[in-house]
């Protein structure tokens, strides 16, 4: 089933939103303090935790930098009339999967395929 001028419409309200609410949170993040000084640390203890506390935040941040990354880039193939074409086969990918996982560029079937060629390679 194609896509539908109001399941792109929802889709792409979607990705807006998600973008907008990472946009919010790296914002409130650059806002607060990611952690302490290290004279305000009463002991070792504390300094290893704060640096953990840092690096798990750091990690954290590369993972929404990807995801916003994928969000603008299927938003671009909104505006070029690309989106929801499997880039692997050049069909359509179904609505379904588009609504669950609007930064898929992938049908379910190439998705899959891959899948299991990395799962070989990995065992």
């Amino acid at each position: 089933m194609p896509l539908s001028p109001k399941d792109l419409k929802e889709i792409q309200a979607d990705l807006i939103s998600r973008k907008q609410k990472i946009l919010d949170a790296a914002k409130t993040q650059l806002q607060s303090d990611l952690g302490l000084e290290r004279e305000e640390l009463a002991d070792e203890n504390d300094l290893a935790s704060s640096e953990y506390l840092l690096s798990f935040e750091l990690r954290l941040r590369d993972r929404e930098k990807v995801l916003l990354r994928k969000i603008e880039e299927a938003l671009e193939r909104i505006d070029k009339g690309e989106y929801g074409i499997c880039d692997v086969c050049g069909e359509e990918i179904s609505v379904g999967r588009l609504k669950a996982r609007p930064v898929t560029t992938m049908c379910i079937r190439c998705k899959e395929e891959q899948e299991r060629k990395e799962k070989e390679y990995l065992e």
